[in-house]
């Protein structure tokens, strides 16, 4: 397995996150366009792609929220490659890189739907939080914290 950190114009990570959009319009239903608005990949500088045998499997980026955070975006693992403990180390190397730009801490939002997500992010140690921004008011949401 290989972690590399890149940008939004890496044709893996674009590829990865047409797989990942593809997903959520399915769980986001009559949503999807609400949520999509946010998802756009052009703002990303700071992601990060995994590979085995050479194969991207999973990605997942950070971006600016505040002066102390970043915000976790567009975290995804293809089907077959789930359950390895790769989510795992993408939301970790993007903590380690959030912090070493001088974060405290990492929010994200995730959908109620996802119930995967939502178990995961549980068993990272982030904390349930008020939704925040776009976010407040929108049922299906769900945001978290973990202070770095």
């Amino acid at each position: 397995m290989k972690i590399i950190r890149t940008n939004s114009e890496n044709k893996d990570f674009i590829n990865l996150v047409k797989e990942l959009d593809a997903y959520l319009k399915i769980t986001d239903e009559d949503e999807h366009d609400f949520y999509n608005q946010f998802n756009n990949i052009d703002v990303l500088k700071h992601v990060v792609v995994v590979y085995v045998d050479e194969i991207a499997v999973g990605c997942g980026a950070i971006k600016k929220f505040n002066n102390i955070s970043m915000e976790v975006k567009r975290m995804y693992v293809s089907p077959e490659n789930r359950g390895k403990g790769i989510a795992q180390k993408i939301l970790s190397e993007l903590e380690v890189w959030a912090a070493a730009l001088g974060n405290k801490k990492c929010v994200l939002e995730t959908g109620k739907r996802q119930k995967e997500a939502v178990k995961f992010y549980k068993k990272c140690n982030y904390k349930v939080i008020e939704n925040y921004g776009q976010y407040k008011g929108m049922e299906n949401s769900i945001c978290f914290e973990k202070q770095l």
